[in-house]
């Protein structure tokens, strides 16, 4: 028996892609449709709107097609309220649950559009609240709790996929995606300087995740002339970074290897282990800028500038240093939250971290993303960010590039 239900897409709908992702995404799995109405918006400041009929053979192959359209911002049988239903037990969702994307999303509850606080993908939505106080907010399955009320289905929710501007833009355009080494890189970063200006004239936060290339190809004084200058409002990066960039104060090494002239002092090797004892020493990194141990630096910078930044721990760490977490759950938490408030995020060589951070990020979060690696650097602008620029180029290049422009 053949199951079908009406689909509505509404918005810039053509030259965004949305209604050819819709109509491929039905035909690839399977089912058929039947556009009813189609009105074309006449002009760039015009919406289009479609209509259609979507059936399957089964109510089960439907129900998978539509929860892909709805992904991709499609209307599921007109205005009804999201079904709501309360959590089993304590980290155990309704098996019905709707996993989010990162898009800007709405919930239909009691006849009131109520926008998605913390749009973050592969979440849970919980209804918090009732009538005028109500709240839509996401949540990650381990901090849900019995009785959550948990959104179900597809019904009653409205995603707003990335659309293509209306007006020429610059480099952090509608899903540019296109990595190239060949890029002009001097305007490039001219746009991101921009950027970073405008941020900080709004008073709006520019995080930065940080890996231990920085350290090793050169580009640490640059970063922390970054955030001396109030460029960098938050870092987010691992035990690793921080523990080379004290030992490049200590030591003048990084890894065991001196920065300047390359070469391997004796001990060198032990340098690592022996900035993460004097720390510890110390008290911790914010004792240790205190006491005079360590003079400068990212972390030196951070510090004397209230910069908050967060060190998430691995298995690998060695150590760790004592503000490094090493709960998993609670580095997550940390990172969430730095990521929630974040206006611009600058990915710089370090692609686990960077995915960390990124399955966070709202899609409306711009980004950069930066290494000498191609493929890395496509991994992080495929993870979802509508506006994002990638750049395959040495981290110890781009970084002072990016002060001088800025400095200028």
């Amino acid at each position: 028996m053949t199951a079908s239900r009406r689909v509505e897409l509404e918005g810039h709908i053509i030259d965004s892609g949305t209604m050819g992702r819709c109509f491929g995404a039905v035909m690839d799995m399977g089912g058929e449709f039947d556009v009813e109405a189609f009105e074309v918006g006449r002009h760039k400041h015009e919406e289009s709107y479609c209509r259609m009929v979507v059936s399957a053979d089964a109510e089960d192959q439907l129900q998978e097609i539509l929860h892909e359209l709805n992904q991709n911002g499609a209307m599921i049988e007109g205005p009804r309220d999201a079904v709501l239903e309360p959590a089993p037990a304590d980290r155990v969702v309704p098996v019905d649950f709707y996993s989010t994307t990162n898009h800007p999303t709405a919930v239909r509850v009691d006849g009131e559009w109520l926008a998605v606080e913390g749009p973050e993908m592969d979440c849970a939505l919980v209804v918090e609240g009732e009538g005028d106080d109500a709240t839509v907010r996401t949540r990650v399955l381990n901090a849900i709790e019995a009785g959550d009320r948990v959104v179900t289905g597809d019904t009653g929710i409205r995603v707003e996929p990335p659309e293509r501007p209306r007006s020429r833009g610059s480099s952090f355009g509608f899903m540019q995606g296109g990595v190239s080494s060949e890029r002009p890189s001097a305007s490039l970063i001219a746009e991101i300087a921009d950027e970073m200006r405008a941020v900080n004239e709004r008073d709006g936060t520019v995080l930065a995740v940080c890996g231990p290339a920085i350290v090793h190809s050169g580009g640490r004084d640059a970063l922390a002339e970054l955030v001396r200058a109030g460029y960098v409002d938050a870092v987010s990066a691992g035990n690793g970074f921080a523990v080379h960039d004290l030992e490049r104060d200590l030591y003048g090494t990084s890894l065991g290897v001196d920065t300047e002239t390359l070469e391997h002092p004796r001990k060198g090797h032990k340098h690592h282990i022996y900035t993460i004892s004097e720390i510890g020493r110390a008290g911790g990194i914010e004792a240790a800028v205190e006491e005079g141990v360590v003079r400068g630096g990212v972390m030196y910078e951070c510090v004397r500038n209230d910069v908050p930044y967060v060190l998430a721990g691995s298995i690998r760490d060695d150590g760790p240093l004592p503000e490094t977490i090493t709960d998993a759950i609670e580095a997550q938490d940390a990172i969430r939250e730095q990521a929630h408030e974040a206006d611009l995020v600058l990915m710089l060589s370090t692609l686990l971290h960077s995915v960390a951070v990124g399955n966070c990020l709202p899609s409306t979060t711009k980004t950069v993303c930066v290494d000498i690696n191609p493929a890395t650097v496509t991994q992080l602008l495929d993870r979802g960010s509508a506006q994002a620029i990638g750049m395959v180029t040495d981290i110890g290049t781009f970084l002072p590039m990016l002060a001088d422009t800025l400095r200028e």
